[in-house]
């Protein structure tokens, strides 16, 4: 795999480029690029006051929008995430889709009518816990699908992601990257403490068994659907704290570069008398 991983974070963030190989086994889960946690923690705080600075003028200039999708594993930290992303922001200015099994009518359309639905309006960032992927990966790791089809859904996604680019939409996806030994931890805590025991589900178990195959699927997935308007970031997600940083990071930067402006007034503020 080409080394992409030049960024604040450095070794905690892969940035995929088009034509890389991907394989997760050279990307370490834990890594924490030289941070503490105390470290981190301070950074973070500063990287949230600055997003939503961001957030407000790309919501008040209404005419640009950023996606945000976060895949993972089973317990890979999409929810932990997605509410370290939005803490602090304008819930007037943030779309959340949460991405389930597709229901009959979703079902009876094509496979990227329900997320097309969700793109973000003008002014929004939107984030997608779970995405259109899930339609590339669960099929291909159960053998529901053929090459064929698979390679036309990388086609179509390459095409509807270009045509949120060519609206204004800037897309971010997010890959967390936990290693098995921590998804094992993270489901024996879900059983072991009540504040958690409602997420467990046992078909969790079930998918575990395919951790080979779904780690191959994400590589395919990764290397077929990444361009250079909307690439992947493998981010090390074995320690929260650093997947909280390094996707912060790289949010912020991306709005930096948006260069979100206030809209010029309709009036001015010398003639207007308040009595």
């Amino acid at each position: 795999m080409t080394d992409n991983r030049k960024t604040k974070c450095e070794d905690s963030l892969v940035l995929v480029r088009p034509g890389d190989k991907i394989c997760l086994a050279e990307v370490d889960p834990a890594e924490t690029a030289g941070y503490s946690k105390s470290d981190a923690i301070v950074k973070i705080e500063k990287l949230r006051q600055r997003l939503a600075e961001l957030q407000e003028a790309l919501y008040a200039e209404h005419q640009r929008s950023l996606l945000i999708v976060v895949q993972a594993m089973d317990t890979g930290g999409k929810d932990g995430a997605i509410k370290n992303l939005c803490l602090g922001l304008d819930p007037n200015g943030v779309q959340l889709t949460n991405f389930k099994y597709p229901t009959a009518e979703e079902r009876d359309h094509d496979f990227l009518w329900r997320v097309h639905k969700a793109a973000p309006r003008k002014g929004a960032v939107a984030l997608w816990n779970r995405s259109h992927y899930e339609d590339m990966l669960v099929p291909l790791v159960h053998g529901e699908i053929t090459d064929k089809v698979w390679f036309k859904r990388c086609e179509d996604i390459n095409a509807f992601e270009s045509l949120l680019g060519h609206n204004g939409v800037t897309i971010l996806k997010f890959f967390l990257h936990i290693s098995k030994e921590e998804q094992k931890c993270r489901l024996e805590a879900r059983l072991k403490e009540p504040d958690k025991l409602w997420k467990f589900n046992p078909g969790d178990l079930a998918e575990r068994r395919f951790w080979d195959d779904y780690q191959r699927a994400y590589e395919a997935v990764m290397s077929c659907c990444t361009t250079k308007h909307a690439p992947w970031r493998i981010v090390s997600a074995d320690r929260k704290w650093m997947r909280n940083l390094a996707m912060l990071e790289t949010v912020v930067t991306a709005l930096e570069k948006m260069d979100p402006k206030y809209p010029a007034p309709e009036v001015d503020p010398k003639e207007i008398k308040i009595e």
